[in-house]
């Protein structure tokens, strides 16, 4: 079953047993975004350039360059240097990505005991954060210059956290199970 439309029904199901009887009003996935930051592009421009491959190959999508937004002279970094990677999904390749992290790369994670409820926001969007770019199955790892980090933001149209909590948990991602 393509997995749009099994989100599309295990979402269906979550919230008419929550007693939401109009399927307008159901929380949904609205873009996933991709973030990578680099401050070692100050000193090597070359890095951005893997950076985005590597990014690249992991959504399907040429990711842009982002830019600092002010000078901090701690980090030798000022206003407009490039030193960022991001990519923004919607549609199928969102799908696609989500897929892939519910499915394949979440299983894959060493010791891993569930999301944390702290990566949820007030307004129900879950911002992960991944140690190194390895755990998707497309890197190759002979290219592979450094091991990076990677943020993954999901938003969500769910007006709060448990809303938001609610549709992550319909879809199949893991959170912690809270101790009493």
């Amino acid at each position: 079953m393509e997995f749009k439309k099994y989100y599309q029904e295990k979402i269906k199901d979550r919230f008419t047993q929550m007693g939401v009887k109009n399927p307008m009003a159901y929380p949904k996935i609205v873009k996933i975004v991709i973030n990578i930051g680099a401050g070692e592009a100050v000193a090597n421009k070359g890095v951005l350039e893997k950076i985005q491959e590597q990014l690249a190959s992991i959504t399907g999508q040429k990711p842009i360059i982002t830019k600092a937004k002010k000078s901090v002279s701690a980090f030798k970094i000022r206003k407009g240097l490039p030193i960022g990677v991001k990519v923004t999904l919607r549609g199928k390749k969102m799908f696609a990505l989500l897929e892939k992290l519910v499915k394949i790369i979440i299983p894959r994670i060493k010791d891993f005991r569930g999301i944390s409820e702290t990566s949820l926001d007030k307004s129900g969007n879950l911002n992960i954060g991944f140690s190194e770019q390895t755990i998707f199955p497309e890197i190759d790892y002979e290219k592979i210059d450094k091991i990076r980090g990677l943020q993954i933001t999901i938003v969500t149209n769910a007006q709060n956290k448990e809303k938001g909590k609610m549709l992550f948990e319909a879809i199949g991602i893991p959170f912690k199970k809270l101790k009493n």
